[in-house]
């Protein structure tokens, strides 16, 4: 059976949905949330779920240890007190389709994979959600192709902590997360670990298994994305700016501009040249985004939120890299050390 793993951190939004919604699998023995300090509401929704849910167990977190990222010793907190052959790590601001785990471990005999993780379906409640959201994870599905992870004769890998299954023994056998304690991005560095050591993985996005709202504002939705991108860019300067070079039109506007300037040179040019030849450019980037929605299966009519899904995007991924490269990174009230390169 299977032992699911939520770490809790000021959740009160959140926490009493994901929980009743894990609980609902009837593939799930026990529910176990780490409640990792807490000093909202949370605690006090965990002991009424306490009450009429009995697979539900809660654990504390304790002191974080030097070294470890406040999330990865949650879980790891959860994974020794857990009693089943498989794990499944989700986070609170999830929610659980009933069938979902029962899908996840069949995926994992068809696919013989001992990790099997789902990208959820993204809820959208805010004008900066719609505009940020599908961008990203657009981006992101560029750079992490599912056939190319899934592919056991490729090094590439990932999966989204949001929704990650894995078998214990192979849990155990890489060191758990105590081998990734100081990971921000510590989803993607599980995987790593499991492909590296011959085991199988399968990643992929279903429709109708797991959704999630992850950000419920603004500022939760700088600071998230501001913590990962540079490291979902490749961690380092030259993966950073050969990101930022594939997303902001440069090259195009280089070129509209060299355009305008031959032609005021040679012959006579209107003074709305300009803005017309700028319009090329906005066009093929709006036409772009539009075909990239439509294969992230997400609303074509989303394409009207491209240019501030872009520039949110490209000023979060900068900061990202500062911040790296300053050393620290900050997330629910806790500062990190960042690796750079």
């Amino acid at each position: 059976m299977i032992s699911a793993i939520i770490p809790a951190r000021n959740e009160e939004a959140s926490i009493a949905r994901v929980v009743e919604s894990v609980a609902a699998q009837p593939e799930i023995g026990e529910v176990i949330v780490v409640n990792d300090g807490s000093t909202d509401g949370t605690a006090e929704i965990l002991a009424e779920l306490s009450q009429r849910i009995s697979k539900l167990k809660v654990l504390a977190a304790g002191d974080l240890p030097p070294g470890w990222v406040g999330k990865n010793h949650a879980v790891s907190v959860g994974a020794a007190a857990a009693q089943g052959d498989w794990l499944l790590f989700t986070d609170a601001d999830t929610y659980h389709h009933l069938g979902s785990a029962r899908r996840a471990l069949a995926d994992a005999v068809d696919h013989s994979a001992v990790l099997v993780s789902y990208s959820p379906e993204q809820e959208m409640g805010s004008f900066w959600e719609r505009a940020v959201l599908p961008f990203v994870y657009g981006r992101l599905g560029a750079r992490f192709s599912f056939a190319q992870v899934n592919d056991p004769r490729r090094p590439e890998a990932a999966a989204n902590g949001q929704f990650l299954l894995i078998l214990r023994d192979a849990y155990d056998a890489i060191g758990g997360h105590a081998a990734i304690a100081s990971e921000i991005l510590e989803d993607v560095a599980l995987a790593r670990r499991v492909k590296s050591q011959g085991y199988g993985i399968y990643f992929t996005a279903p429709i109708g298994i797991v959704r999630t709202r992850m950000y419920r504002s603004f500022g939760a939705l700088w600071q998230g994305w501001t913590k990962n991108l540079y490291l979902l860019a490749g961690g380092s300067a030259k993966g950073a700016l050969l990101e930022l070079a594939e997303v902001l039109p440069w090259f195009d506007v280089a070129a509209m501009l060299a355009i305008w300037v031959f032609v005021r040179e040679h012959a006579a040019a209107s003074i709305w040249l300009l803005p017309l030849l700028l319009l090329l450019p906005i066009m093929r980037i709006h036409l772009q985004y539009g075909i990239q929605l439509y294969r992230n299966l997400y609303p074509v009519s989303y394409v009207q939120y491209c240019l501030p899904g872009m520039t949110f995007y490209s000023a979060a991924l900068i900061v990202s890299w500062w911040q790296h490269a300053r050393g620290a990174v900050v997330w629910k009230g806790r500062a990190y050390p960042a690796k750079n390169s």
